[in-house]
């Protein structure tokens, strides 16, 4: 039997095309550190960026000054302006070292430009930073908790520049987005936008996108739009999947994966080298030299691995047959991808 699927929201599922987020970046300075800023003569960067800036506050550094700053650190600062963000909005900023400074807490950041992928400048970031880490040294020992060489500022940047965004075109279409490629699914989206407004307004392009007939009023499309994010479709049920992490050696099933009768052996090996030194030394009145000789012994231990029978109709048996071979994370890893070269592990297997 396939898994049920609950009715949800079509917000939760698709976006209208054009409403997203924009990256932000800039790059800045963090002042008034407690001596753990940048080391100048490492990263080079920070004094010149110094300079610069009080050169434009009318303040001249004599050429080849080495300053050696301790309390101001090179940053960079990103952000994302959401979809129709205006003039003078507030926007959270991420802040992070990109010298040698042992920490940014307690620092302030100085006015900083944030640019779009166009090169313009959209928002204006400054403010106290809060760094989430903390950290201590004395006497040549030190502990840390958390990193301490980014923080954010909530609300520490203001928007300058609105990004145009045109929600549909002169003949009133708007496109809405599945966020998961799906066929079935586009059409229950289709049948039931369809069904809710008595009319044909929605229309499938391909297995993502839909194309919708609007209203040409802008307080009308609006009304149009949130009744269509409002709208509850039961999406298909996910294909079976099985995603190996490599790095951490997780290994996550989903509930519509099963598994087909088979057989599986499985045994660890284990190859064992102990070397031992033994000192040879001549006798008193002998003329030889006293020596290390190394005893090396190899041993090859196999556990027993006897056939057993694994088979699942659903994630429950699938996880206990799975458990009733006694495998490591790791060794579980292979186990799957035999099974899925064998034809009885029925989903895709991800590896990241």
């Amino acid at each position: 039997m396939a898994p049920t699927v609950a009715a949800t929201q079509l917000r939760d599922i698709a976006n209208f095309t054009g409403v997203r987020d924009n990256a932000l970046v800039g790059y800045g300075l963090v002042v008034g550190l407690d001596g753990t800023g940048d080391q100048t003569m490492q990263a080079p960067f920070t004094g010149q960026s110094l300079t610069n800036m009080l050169s434009q506050l009318g303040i001249t550094v004599p050429p080849g000054t080495n300053m050696q700053l301790r309390n101001v650190a090179a940053a960079m600062v990103t952000a994302d302006l959401p979809p129709f963000s205006r003039h003078g909005q507030r926007l959270d900023v991420v802040v992070s070292s990109i010298g040698n400074a042992r920490s940014l807490r307690g620092g302030t950041l100085l006015m900083t430009p944030l640019k779009g992928a166009d090169g313009e400048v959209y928002a204006i970031a400054q403010g106290n930073l809060l760094v989430g880490g903390a950290g201590a040294e004395a006497g040549g020992s030190s502990v840390q908790i958390n990193q301490q060489a980014g923080g954010r500022i909530s609300r520490g940047a203001t928007v300058e520049r609105e990004v145009n965004l045109q929600l549909g075109d002169e003949r009133g279409l708007l496109e809405l987005q599945l966020k998961e490629a799906d066929f079935g699914t586009v059409e229950r989206v289709v049948h039931t936008i369809n069904q809710a407004f008595g009319r044909v307004v929605a229309s499938a392009l391909d297995g993502r996108v839909v194309q919708l007939l609007g209203p040409l009023n802008p307080n009308e499309r609006v009304n149009f739009m949130a009744k269509i994010e409002s709208l509850k479709v039961e999406p298909l049920p996910a294909s079976p999947k099985v995603v190996i992490n490599s790095r951490t050696g997780s290994v996550v099933l989903n509930g519509a994966v099963t598994l087909h009768r088979a057989a599986v052996a499985h045994g660890n090996l284990s190859v064992i080298i102990d070397t031992q030194y033994n000192v040879s030394q001549p006798s008193s009145f002998g003329e030889g030299d006293t020596v290390v000789v190394p005893d090396s012994r190899v041993a090859v231990q196999q556990e027993e691995g006897a056939l057993m029978v694994v088979e699942g109709a659903d994630l429950m048996s699938v996880v206990n047959a799975l458990n009733a071979l006694g495998a490591t994370p790791a060794d579980l890893m292979s186990i799957l991808e035999a099974l899925k070269a064998a034809g009885s592990l029925r989903a895709d297997l991800e590896i990241i």
